[in-house]
């Protein structure tokens, strides 16, 4: 169902402005007016958390844009509250919108680590590095709360299995001591997003994700526990951040990050509404500029979904931004290739009443 603008008071650090229908509704509705009950009489969005007992958690990929096969996600929905997040829409296969149910009403998997323990013991499972962080944030603030996160970490330590992170949240500082562990023997890396190092403009844009200082100082800590570290400049954002690429790599650099990437801004299905409101609220006098550059970087569109541009763009723009990085990397001695993790230390450990081996 689409509703009007609620109220600033009401959706206080939060970054969408109304809970818009999603594609997969068979029936659109329009909220009205009519005087008896008004938006600014609500009480304030509260995070709500719901639990979810999954049947499997280790999900398969085959899209050729990303270097993973395998991933898991912890949570269903974001805290963080990122306007660009391209998971938006996955919150309309639950019957939420991907709007401001995206950030305030979520999924919690507590079952997760139990469940994925059975299957890493399967006899007919074979290693492959597993991606945690690549749809919704692993490490955002219910995970305080929660420690689903952790209880995964546990279990792939336990089972020697290699992992590759990626989240905005400095919640992973309290696990550095399995981070590190595992990072001895070759098992994890991780990945920190800085999407810019303006802290009003991060506010705006993630309205609940810690500040860039504070990620660039959790970079300095993981580096320092011997974790290697990938700044992520994603997404930039044409006329918004994308000024800004080369001093975020310093910036990580200096901080500790070993290697780098970066992903141009898209807006699939939900998200390009959604990012253009957010637009009109909190800069209406670059509003025009940035979505003019976000279509000449996708074809002409809000979004191109094709294999081999969706992440990068194309075009004069595009190709301008994907050669900035290419000698700022140089420049700066990051990496854009780090080597593989190591799968041949996988083992399923010991149970309770389990014959040992003798040799």
């Amino acid at each position: 169902m689409s509703l009007p603008d609620i109220s600033a008071e009401r959706r206080k650090g939060r970054a969408a402005a109304t809970n818009p229908g999603s594609r997969f509704d068979r029936l659109q509705a329009e909220a009205v007016d009519d005087g008896w009950e008004r938006d600014e009489d609500q009480p304030p969005l509260r995070t709500e958390v719901s639990v979810e007992r999954p049947r499997k958690v280790i999900t398969r990929n085959s899209s050729p844009d990303v270097g993973f096969e395998r991933s898991i996600n912890p949570y269903r929905g974001c805290e963080h509250g990122c306007i660009y997040c391209f998971a938006r829409p996955t919150h309309a296969y639950l019957g939420l919108s991907p709007g401001l149910d995206f950030e305030t009403r979520l999924v919690a998997r507590p079952e997760a680590p139990a469940r994925l323990a059975r299957e890493l013991s399967a006899t007919s499972y074979l290693p492959k590095v597993i991606a945690i962080g690549t749809n919704t944030d692993p490490y955002q603030p219910i995970e305080r709360e929660h420690r689903i996160m952790r209880g995964i970490l546990e279990v792939l330590s336990e089972f020697r299995h290699p992992v590759g992170i990626v989240t905005k949240g400095t919640l992973i500082e309290r696990d550095i001591d399995i981070l590190g562990e595992m990072a001895a023997a070759g098992l994890t890396r991780v990945g920190i997003s800085v999407t810019t190092l303006e802290r009003d403009l991060a506010r705006r844009l993630e309205p609940r994700v810690p500040s860039p200082a504070r990620r660039l100082k959790a970079i300095e800590r993981l580096a320092k526990a011997g974790v290697e570290v990938r700044v992520m400049a994603s997404p930039m954002v044409p006329g918004l951040t994308d000024m800004e690429l080369e001093r975020i790599l310093e910036a990580a650099r200096d901080a500790g990050a070993v290697a780098a990437s970066w992903i141009m801004l898209r807006l699939p299905h939900e998200v390009s509404p959604l990012f253009r409101d957010w637009l009109e609220t909190h800069y209406p006098d670059r509003a025009a500029r940035v979505m003019a550059r976000v279509r000449e970087a996708h074809g002409g569109r809000d979004y191109d979904p094709e294999w081999g541009r969706r992440m990068r763009g194309q075009g004069q723009y595009a190709e301008l931004i994907a050669a900035r990085f290419r000698v700022a990397v140089k420049r700066l001695g990051l990496t854009h290739d780090l080597p593989p993790l190591r799968t041949d230390l996988f083992r399923v450990p010991p149970r309770p009443g389990d014959q040992l081996e003798l040799f």
